[in-house]
């Protein structure tokens, strides 16, 4: 299993257990990818480290003072 964390700007869009698609988007050297509608969004990924799934669960949602983070894990290695 891989687990990414995902940025949110707000509490409540989702919860632990939600299966949520992910969209990849492209950078001039890099991958981010957005889940769902537009809830969170990931850091930026090298070539190397793509995501191979279109789908992942949610796992985690939490608070830190730097913002709401949220930890997906997908069926992969």
């Amino acid at each position: 299993m891989r687990k990414m964390e995902f940025k949110m700007e707000r509490t409540g869009l989702l919860e632990i257990g939600d299966i949520l698609p992910v969209t990849e988007g492209k950078l001039p050297n890099s991958y981010y990818y957005t889940l769902g509608s537009a809830y969170a969004m990931s850091a930026n990924y090298k070539y190397h480290e793509r995501l191979k799934s279109t789908q992942g669960k949610v796992i985690d949602v939490k608070e830190t003072e730097k913002g709401y983070f949220v930890t997906v894990e997908f069926e992969e290695e």
